[in-house]
């Protein structure tokens, strides 16, 4: 496909949410250990929150570790840990004098407590800045973020029948979010791999080829213009208002707002 350029697109989404995958065989590819490839990722995430901030974006979500990725080896786990927290001191006073707002979501509180701190500290500086929201997807899985969910809904004693979808989007890692309109996913799988599951019920997919070390310009020109071409439904029929694309906070911020109630 040819790359659009951003003036052309017509619908823009409000929040994209992306799984930045084949690190490790941009890495393979090269000679280099799978934690090179890490940071060459980590190197590219700052080039893409600004070409997406450039495009009209609000609000992206980076999946950068799941659940399941403590199964790794645990030399690549402890790399990753350390290109985390090496990336939170070199970018967040960057990303804050840019007005960004960072949040964080998925299972926080079992990482080593110093991270923890500057987890909370850069969320803490940046809570008031409102150009652009960047959510960061750490010790995250769709799956588990849902049984917390369950959990806390339990503790406070809500009444079975009380339980609806609206109830539970207020209990998830993203309350404070819009659903996510377009998901990216780098790498050519195509697959969710535990990401977003609840969020996810509405969005388009794109799944691209180029590795995440690589996506750019042109590999987000295109995702938007895919984007821009789709016909969102919502359950409804294409020319009922719900159907039209959204920009700023999105479609899925509606959904949410709606319980999500709509027929599949």
């Amino acid at each position: 496909m040819v790359a659009t350029p951003a003036a052309q697109i017509a619908a823009i989404p409000g929040h994209v949410a992306i799984i930045m995958d084949a690190n490790g065989r941009w890495a393979a590819q090269r000679g280099l250990s799978r934690t090179a490839g890490h940071r060459a990722g980590t190197e590219n995430i700052r080039r893409v929150i600004e070409a997406f901030a450039d495009r009209g974006v609000r609000t992206l979500t980076l999946f950068a570790f799941s659940t399941e990725n403590w199964r790794r080896p645990r030399a690549e786990v402890r790399g990753l840990l350390r290109i985390l927290a090496h990336t939170i001191r070199r970018e967040v006073q960057p990303l804050h004098e840019a007005g960004v707002r960072l949040r964080y979501i998925g299972r926080i509180d079992v990482l080593p407590e110093a991270l923890q701190r500057q987890i909370a500290g850069a969320v803490a500086l940046t809570r008031n800045n409102t150009a652009m929201t960047v959510c960061v997807a750490f010790n995250y899985g769709g799956r588990a973020e849902m049984v917390d969910a369950v959990r806390r809904i339990v503790a406070e004693g809500v009444d079975a029948e009380a339980v609806d979808e609206a109830l539970i989007a207020r209990h998830l890692y993203t309350a404070d979010l819009p659903d996510p309109d377009l998901i990216i996913r780098t790498g050519g799988d195509q697959r969710l791999s535990n990401f977003l599951l609840w969020q996810a019920a509405y969005a388009e997919y794109y799944f691209t080829a180029t590795y995440w070390p690589d996506f750019g310009d042109r590999d987000i020109d295109d995702a938007l213009a895919a984007f821009a071409l789709r016909t969102r439904k919502f359950g409804g029929l294409a020319d009922a208002p719900q159907a039209a694309a959204g920009n700023g906070a999105g479609d899925g911020a509606r959904a949410k707002r709606n319980g999500n109630g709509h027929a599949p």
